[in-house]
C-alpha cells in the first residue's frame, strides 16, 4: 500500500484532514458555482473561529481576486482571523515575493498557497521552499477537463495554460511544494462529488499530500474522495458556510466507516 496515504513509518494510521475554505472578496466570505456567480457567505473572522471550535483540522483563506486585481493579500484580515485559531492556517492570493510570504507568516499564517505565480515563474516555488521550508508551500492547481486532458488554469480560473495537471503537479513537487491543493473547476460548487479520477491520478503520482477541492455536497462524497480518490485531505466551502453539513457529524460519519479522522468533540 501507499505509505503516505495509509500508514506512517511507525505503522500508525494517518488521519484524513477536513479543511473549510474561506474564499474572501472585499473582506467578506463568498461562494459561487464553477468559480462564478458569487454570493455572500458571512464574516471570515467569525467563520474561522467557528470552524476551529467545531473540529476542523486546518483552515484555508483565499483572497480570490487578489491576483486579478494585482494587489496584496489582506494581511490585516489574516491577522484578525489567525488570532482566533488553534489549527494550521493556509493563506493564498496575490503572493509574489519572499517578502509577501514573510508578511503573511508574521501575520499568523502557517502556510501560503500560490497558483498563478507558480505557473508564470516556476522558480518561485523553489525560492519560497528554500526560504521557508516545503511545509510552508502549498501549490494550488485549478483544473478543468478540456475534452482531451485535465488542463491547469490560472487567474482565478479565467486563463487556460495548456499544462497537463498531473505533469504540472509532479514538477511542483520536484521544485519543493509541500502539498498540492487540487480543485476541479468543473465540480466547484455543484455539490455532485469530487473529481475522483484526476484526484487519484495525482495522489498516486506524488509523495506529498494532495488536498481535494471542488464538489463536496454530501458526506458520502468525502468517503469517496478518501477511499477512491486517495486524497490526504478534503476541502469544502459552501456546505460548511451554510451549515448543510456540520464538521463534528461529518467526522463521526467518516469514523464510523473506518476512515481515520481526528476526533476532538
Amino acid at each position: 500500500m501507499d505509505g503516505r496515504v495509509n500508514m506512517n513509518k511507525e505503522g500508525a494510521m494517518l488521519t484524513k484532514r477536513i479543511i473549510p475554505c474561506l474564499d474572501v472578496k472585499d473582506g467578506r466570505t463568498v461562494k459561487g458555482v464553477n468559480f462564478v456567480n458569487l454570493k455572500d457567505a458571512g464574516d471570515p473572522v467569525e467563520l474561522g473561529q467557528l470552524y476551529a471550535e467545531n473540529g476542523a483540522d486546518e483552515l484555508t483563506f483565499l483572497d480570490i481576486t487578489a491576483t486579478v486585481e494585482r494587489r496584496k493579500t489582506l494581511s490585516e484580515l489574516v491577522k484578525r482571523i489567525s488570532l482566533n485559531l488553534n489549527i494550521p492556517f493556509t493563506v493564498g492570493g496575490g503572493i509574489r515575493t519572499v517578502e509577501d510570504v514573510r508578511v503573511l507568516l508574521e501575520s499568523g499564517a502557517d502556510k501560503i498557497s500560490i497558483n498563478t505565480e507558480a505557473v508564470k515563474d516556476p522558480g518561485k516555488v523553489d525560492q519560497f521552499a528554500d526560504a521557508f521550508g516545503s511545509q510552508c508551500v502549498v501549490c494550488a492547481v485549478d483544473v478543468r477537463h478540456n475534452g482531451t486532458f485535465w488542463e491547469v488554469y490560472i487567474n482565478g480560473g479565467r486563463t487556460e495554460t495548456g499544462k497537463e495537471a498531473a505533469a504540472w503537479a509532479k514538477e511542483l513537487e520536484f521544485r519543493g511544494a509541500g502539498e498540492i491543493l487540487l480543485t476541479s473547476m468543473d465540480h466547484d460548487g455543484v455539490k455532485q462529488g469530487f473529481a475522483l479520477d484526476i484526484t487519484r491520478e495525482i495522489s498516486d503520482a506524488l509523495s506529498i499530500p494532495v488536498i481535494a477541492s471542488g464538489g463536496a455536497g454530501a458526506m458520502d462524497h468525502f468517503v469517496d474522495v478518501f477511499e477512491q480518490g486517495k486524497a490526504d485531505a478534503a476541502l469544502a466551502a459552501s456546505i460548511f458556510h451554510f451549515r448543510e453539513i456540520e464538521i463534528p457529524e461529518l467526522k463521526q460519519y467518516l469514523h464510523d466507516r473506518g476512515i481515520p479522522v481526528r476526533m476532538t468533540l
